[in-house]
């Protein structure tokens, strides 16, 4: 079982920076993949960006590139999503999530989520 918990969200104006951390447990993730999802109202869950826990390979949405910058601690089971140059349409709910091998734009294909953390930029 892996259990998972965001925190960092919070409101901030538009061009500013948030940092997420999401705090993992359980399981060992030596074979896992790790990613941010977002979820804005009305819209479906997308991804954001996910990283291989061991190698640290990483991978991003078209319309995070250059702004936002995925890590992991590996030997504190953290996880961060740096947000710089947020914008309104960035305002959703975020997620973290994880899985097994690779990294996948496909939420259904992640079994372990936790809570979120709401991100709102105002203009």
């Amino acid at each position: 079982q892996v259990h998972l918990a965001e925190s960092g969200g919070g409101l901030v104006q538009t061009g500013g920076s948030l940092r997420l951390s999401c705090a993992a447990s359980g399981r060992t993730f030596s074979q896992h993949v790790m990613a941010w999802f977002r979820q804005a109202p009305g819209k479906e869950r997308e991804f954001v960006a996910g990283i291989v826990w061991t190698a640290g390979n990483t991978l991003y949405a078209d319309s995070v590139k250059g702004r936002f910058t995925i890590s992991r601690d590996a030997a504190k089971n953290m996880m961060y999503l740096q947000m710089n140059r947020l914008q309104p349409m960035d305002t959703a709910l975020y997620y973290c999530a994880a899985r097994t091998v690779y990294i996948d734009y496909d939420p259904r294909s992640y079994g372990y989520w936790g809570q979120g953390t709401q991100v709102t930029v105002s203009s």
